[in-house]
């Protein structure tokens, strides 16, 4: 049998998902594994596709070999690249099936507690069995565990840029339904690559929550901090500035424009005064920026008195960023980027919906968190400090 790699998800099989349901999910695994270590393998040759040609060509693809793994799927065979010369194995396949993994277990601990629905039964029994014990759960947890743990607590290093952000998902305590903060921090290094710093979770974005990780990623290392991106929460403010006070702050321009939305006494002023607050944000220098700020405050004074005070008193935290060279302007504005994260663990989560407890929650987005971390450090260069 000859082993080729797939190289899209085509529209045959996702028709083949939506009506198959959880039985097409093993041949999606497959693809998209299959695909992710190819790509690995183009990247270690130096080329951008199979039998180009290259100067920069560092050894020659061999074809692929099987490689069957038991999964809560059942088995599945995977292609595994090969390379005729040098030490290549794809770490594609471990990544992949490590959030699986802490997924799974998500599920399974719902069934045994009591608390899952039929949908979430239904899925723990096509993916564990139907005999699943709390014996076996307490088992997996604590392997997977172990290597969560270890990297949440790794070592860090200089990383000039922070970012940071919350999100909630819910979880289950003492009976009842709660949401629970998920802070997460991205740190811009010097090599100019990306990375998640850290992940922490509790029943509360009150300021000791806060406070406590940033005072973690500290003492785990992060040093050489000069701008701070996020938004304006009260007990992240509270915690950066008893943490990491002197450290510049951009608030972010996007929750900005939408926090402004407030003082606008029309609905048909809306777009006008988006445009207006676009326009400085947009500005090519800081002198202009303030002085379109002075311009737009004096515009409102008389038709938006709350509007223009507001602008005049927040506006200015959101214009930091134009000390930084201009090349990182548009990367350093917002947290949008950690705000995509946010969107893939959202994606990843809400299959569960309610989790059983603050350590199923964890256990899961660190795992969707170390994925994307090690997609980063192999990744292009984020941004440039020449």
């Amino acid at each position: 049998m000859t082993y080729r790699p797939d190289y899209t998800l085509s529209e045959e099989l996702l028709e083949h998902l939506t009506d198959e349901g959880l039985d097409a999910l093993p041949e999606m695994i497959r693809i998209v594994i299959n695909t992710a270590m190819q790509a690995e393998r183009l990247k270690y040759l130096g080329v951008d596709a199979p039998y180009e040609r290259s100067s920069e060509r560092a050894d020659q693809a061999n074809g692929y070999k099987p490689k069957s793994v038991k999964t809560r799927l059942g088995e599945i065979t995977f292609s595994v690249p090969q390379v005729r010369g040098g030490d290549f194995y794809p770490g594609a396949l471990e990544k992949g099936l490590r959030s699986e993994r802490a997924l799974t277990l998500a599920l399974a601990e719902m069934y045994v507690q009591g608390v899952s629905t039929r949908k979430v039964a239904a899925i723990t029994e096509k993916l564990c069995g139907t005999s699943v014990s709390s014996t076996h759960v307490s088992r997996a947890a604590a392997q997977l565990d172990q290597a969560l743990e270890g990297w949440r607590n790794r070592p860090l290093g200089e990383c000039p840029y922070l970012i940071l952000d919350a999100r909630y998902e819910k979880v289950r305590q003492d009976g009842q339904v709660r949401d629970a903060a998920v802070l997460t921090a991205i740190g811009i290094s010097r090599s100019g690559r990306r990375q998640m710093l850290g992940v922490s979770l509790s029943l509360s974005e009150a300021e000791v929550h806060w406070r406590g990780f940033l005072q973690s990623l500290v003492s785990r290392g992060l040093g050489g901090v000069r701008l701070i991106v996020s938004d304006a929460h009260e007990g992240l403010t509270a915690a950066r500035k008893a943490v990491f006070g002197g450290v510049g702050w951009q608030r972010c321009q996007f929750h900005l424009q939408q926090n402004a939305q407030a003082y606008i006494p029309r609905q048909d002023m809306k777009g006008e005064v988006a445009a207006d607050i676009r326009a400085i944000f947009n500005a090519s220098s800081l002198d202009d920026a303030k002085l379109m700020l002075d311009k737009v405050v004096h515009k409102y004074e008389k038709s938006a008195s709350r509007l223009s005070n507001w602008l005049e008193n927040n506006i200015l935290q959101g214009l930091t960023v134009f000390a930084l060279p201009q090349a990182h302007w548009r990367l350093l504005r917002t947290t949008n980027g950690l705000e995509r994260v946010n969107e893939e663990i959202r994606r990843r989560t809400r299959v569960v919906g309610i989790f059983p407890n603050e350590g199923s929650c964890l256990r899961l987005v660190t795992a969707i968190l170390m994925e994307i971390s090690d997609d980063w450090e192999t990744g292009r260069v984020y941004l440039t400090f020449d």
